[in-house]
């Protein structure tokens, strides 16, 4: 066992023990999805990230036992580490959410509006910060700020000016790659993602840049315009790789392969790496080996119309009556209208009532 101390923190009235060290974020992501900050730049598998968008903001009420004083600011919970005895405020204060309204307003103000034809939407981290963040209406009056588009090889789309300088992508490209080709730009309002010279990306793992991106500004030129995510079917599936664990998500529309991810965890990110092989090249179902339906969160509307481990109520008619119909009220005995005496088919012409009647 590890001799590292441990730490009681409160998170919206949420008691978790984590490890010193431990970021405020991490030990609300272990006390549940329930109270824990969304996050656009932090990304737990790429080292440096978090600390530039800010919608990840808390308040810290408590400090710790030792110095229970509450933090006078907010403050990142992807870049401020627990203390024992913390108590954080998420969700349950006022002030947190009124300032990650605020960031989502900063966030759309040069964000085009353009979900209904951008590959992204239903899956767009930002769609789901502005709906469950964001305000009805805007108050910049301002030209938006616009770039031209990128091609990034013959794979990969870039487009700017959706684009929210989370840093993921140049990071995968650091961490991930020998030879990181495209970075940041210029600086303040003219800061862009690029590549130098436009020179394309075509490291075997460059493509893993499209699944961390969290808006639509790196999409799958492979992708692009074909199909909507809440149309296809995500499946999981295998295959023998040299360059990577060969493990990912299909999106299939009948047996046709749309597309190709690694597969991703709860907050979105990617559970192990991909090489651009698998993600680009093998668009057959013959080529992988098919493990079953991949369950999807249910307020995701790729969810819609899938239903995973559903259980039918079972037939209970069979175990009361058995195979064969039983009768179990003999009528004629209870109705003083019928009379089974009568053959229908001997009475001459249509049948009356008077043809029943008991008095006749």
């Amino acid at each position: 066992m590890s001799d590292q101390p441990l730490f009681k923190v409160t998170i919206d009235n949420v008691t978790v023990e984590v490890p010193a060290g431990t970021t405020i974020l991490q030990a609300a992501r272990q006390a549940g999805p329930e109270v824990a900050p969304p996050a656009m730049c932090y990304y737990s598998k790429l080292e440096g990230s978090g600390g530039k968008c800010r919608t990840c903001l808390v308040e810290v009420s408590k400090g710790s036992e030792k110095d229970p004083r509450p933090m006078p600011k907010l403050v990142a919970s992807c870049r401020t580490t627990v203390m024992d005895g913390m108590e954080v405020k998420n969700y349950t204060s006022e002030r947190v959410l009124d300032a990650r309204a605020g960031v989502v307003e900063f966030l759309l103000i040069n964000h085009p509006l353009d979900c209904p034809i951008c590959d992204q939407a239903g899956e767009c981290h930002l769609q789901d910060l502005a709906y469950e963040h964001g305000k009805a209406g805007t108050r910049y009056e301002f030209q938006r700020r616009t770039f031209e588009k990128h091609t990034l090889g013959d794979k990969i789309q870039l487009h700017m000016t959706r684009c929210i300088l989370c840093y993921r992508c140049v990071m995968v490209a650091d961490q991930l790659t020998k030879k990181r080709e495209h970075g940041v730009l210029d600086r303040g309002e003219h800061a862009e993602i690029t590549s130098y010279l436009e020179k394309n990306l075509d490291n075997e793992f460059i493509g893993n840049v499209i699944d961390v991106c969290p808006v639509g500004a790196l999409t799958d030129k492979t992708f692009r315009f074909k199909n909507r995510v809440w149309f296809l079917k995500p499946l999981n599936a295998h295959r023998d790789c040299e360059k990577c664990c060969g493990k990912v998500t299909l999106w299939n529309r009948g047996d046709e392969v749309f597309r190709v991810t690694a597969r991703k965890d709860q907050w979105g990110e990617v559970e192990d790496w991909i090489c651009n092989d698998c993600r680009f090249d093998k668009k057959k179902t013959s080529d992988w080996v098919i493990e079953g339906p991949r369950e999807i969160a249910r307020h995701s509307v790729i969810s819609a119309n899938k239903y995973i481990g559903l259980k039918k109520p079972t037939e209970t008619i069979d175990e009361v009556i058995g195979k064969k119909p039983r009768l179990f009220m003999d009528i004629n005995k209870v109705s003083g209208v019928n009379r089974k005496d009568i053959d229908l088919s001997l009475i001459e012409g249509p049948a009356h009532s008077i043809d029943f009647d008991k008095d006749k």
